[in-house]
This record gives C-alpha cells, structure tokens and sequence, in this order.
C-alpha cells in the first residue's frame, strides 16, 4: 500500500490554523494512512509546536520538496515556503501580510496538485478580509481552487456525521443567489452531488433537492422557482439513472427527513440554507461556557484535485493560546485520505479513514 502524500496549507498564521496541524500530526494513527506535508513557513509550525506544551518530543523537518520528506510519526514535515516569521504578525489580528503568505501557501498547494506530486489538499482557515487585504480577491477557498484549476462548475459540499450537503451556491448575495436557480446549474449541481457520493463508496446514493421558497412555492402562490427551474432538473436527473427520492422537499423539512429517513445527500438551493443544518449538528458544546467547537468537513467538488478543509474560521478570540480544538482538521485529512485512495488506481488497498 502506498500512502498517499496530502498537502496541509498552513491557513492564516495570526488564526488557529497551525495550532490545529501540529494537534492533528500528534496522532500517529495519521502516519498509517498517509504522508502529510505541511505547506507554509517551518517557523510558524516551530512556534505552534511550543504553543501548545505536548509531552511528546516532536521536530520540524524543513523540506524543499514532497519527496523530500520524513513521514514518520514524531517529525513534522514543512515544505517551507520561508514567506513570515512570527516577528511579522502577531495573533488574533487581521493582517495583509498574515493573508498573503496563506494565499501563498494555497497557490503552492495546488500547483503540486495539478502536477501529481501531492495526492490531495487539505486547507486550513484563512480570515478572508487578511486574504483580500494580502492581495487574494477571491471570497474563499472554493472560488480560488475553481480559478486555479481552471473550472467553471463547481460547488462546495459540507459533511457532518451522516448529513451531507451540496449547494446550488455560496459566497454571492442573497439576490444572487435566487437568480442562479436555474434548471441547467441545478442539474449540474446534482450531478455533481451524485458523482461525490458514488466516489465516497455510496451505491445509488438517495438524494433530496430543497425547493427555493417557503412550502415549495405552494402551487406558485410564494414563488414559480420550483416549477420552472427545479422539477425539470429533477426530471433529467431521474431520466439520467440519479436517485432523487422526491420532486422537491420544502428545505424546513428536508433536513430533519434526511435525518430521520437516511438520505445520502440534501442540495440547498443557497448558502445559509445549506450551512444552518451542519452547523446546527457539528456546533459542540461544553454547557459550561460559552465556548464551542465544530466538528464538519468542507469539501470543493468538480474540480480535477481533491480539497477538504476545516468547517470553521481562524477563531481570531483562540489564538495563540493552545486552546483550540482539532477535531475538524482531524476529519478533513481522513476524507482526503479516502478520496485519495479511491482515485489511486494503483492502491490496491483502501486505507480506512474513520468516516
């Protein structure tokens, strides 16, 4: 079995986002699965490293290259881009030159990617106003990979547990968002969907489509969204071999259905319509405090690389004070580790990620 090599970007250095990989490369249960390769400055990991006090002896390995790399559990290796110091930020602050080396740190990622040296990339939050202030103008993650890979179609998927969703869109205003439910981008959304469930090993996977407005338009009384643009996707995905279980479910109760009935994947027609229901079951809570931590994958379909992230931002109120919580880094790497492996044609074993 080959393991394969999944890149790490460093995020925002002044957020969690080191924090969060020295914990994950902590578990040597990791090195089993796959070689993870941080992408950013070996310094920032050098300092997160003594952030966060670990009774186990860790080291950084600075490497040029992938295939330079250790991979073995105790060494922490850091394709070191060398862009900041931790001199230059300080934590919990938006700062340009914060966004520009995470930019630098996702570009660096995904040029390996697309050149087969890395298997698949895992990102780590970047403070998007840092990002943008750095010289980045893109909203997010998603809309840099589909530039940078050269897409047109692509869309995000969050996961938490056994609830997956896939959005018609993200990252565009409200108003926005409406128009592009159309019968073409719906259909590929579901497609696309479709695809991402089968390559997780989901045998025809059963998928419900959200209507856009309240009660599914009721008969066109709140709206004709449903009607004109999304039964007829429906119709040639169900003429296409796709398990679409209903014509549309109003989105109030799409969610607890696919809870209670075992759906495979929901689409939502919109950002927070999709994002309110994982993040209402990954959101965890002491009952102590007012602190919580998330558990959740995000995920870029459609693209020719394999990106998972971290379901949260750079939690500016956490770091640099060793408190942040891993655990959604933690499931990203091993959907990387799965999707990797499933798409390697010469592993003739798949690892078992834990999902």
């Amino acid at each position: 079995m080959i393991r394969p090599i999944i890149g790490i970007t460093m995020g925002d250095p002044a957020g969690i986002g080191p924090e969060i990989i020295v914990k994950s490369l902590l578990d040597s249960k990791v090195y089993e699965k796959c070689r993870p390769l941080v992408i950013g400055d070996s310094r920032v990991i050098q300092q997160a490293l003594h952030l966060i006090n670990s009774d186990l002896a860790l080291t950084i390995c600075s490497v040029r290259t992938p295939l330079d790399g250790k991979y073995i559990s105790g060494v922490i290796d850091v394709l070191d881009l060398k862009n900041i110091s931790p001199e230059e930020y300080s934590f919990g602050r938006v700062q340009g030159k914060c966004g520009l080396v995470a930019g630098e740190s996702i570009r660096t990622a995904i040029e390996l990617a697309l050149t087969k040296k890395i298997s698949a990339i895992v990102t780590s939050p970047i403070a998007k106003d840092a990002f943008k202030i750095g010289g980045f103008q893109y909203a997010g993650h998603t809309e840099m990979f589909g530039e940078l890979t050269g897409t047109k179609d692509y869309r995000m998927v969050l996961m938490h547990e056994k609830l997956s969703v896939i959005h018609n869109s993200t990252h565009v205003s409200l108003r926005q968002a409406i128009d592009l439910v159309r019968k073409d981008r719906i259909l590929k959304t579901i497609t696309l969907g479709n695809e991402f469930a089968i390559e997780m090993g989901i045998k025809n996977p059963r998928i419900a489509v959200c209507g856009l407005n309240p009660h599914c338009g009721e008969n066109q009384m709140f709206g004709s969204e449903e009607i004109d643009e999304i039964v007829p996707a429906i119709e040639v995905a169900l003429k296409s071999g796709i398990n679409v279980i209903s014509r549309t479910v109003p989105a109030d109760t799409a969610f607890a259905k696919a809870e209670i009935f075992g759906y495979d994947l929901v689409v939502a027609m919109y950002h927070d319509q999709g994002h309110i229901p994982v993040k209402l079951k990954s959101f965890q809570w002491d009952g102590k405090t007012e602190e919580v931590s998330v558990r959740g994958i995000n995920t870029t379909v459609g693209i020719p690389i394999i990106r998972t992230s971290v379901d949260h931002g750079v939690a500016f109120g956490k770091a640099g004070k060793g408190i942040a919580d891993h655990s959604s880094l933690l499931d990203a790497l091993n959907l990387a580790i799965l999707l990797a492996c499933s798409r390697d044609s010469k592993n003739t074993t798949k690892v078992n990620a834990g999902i």
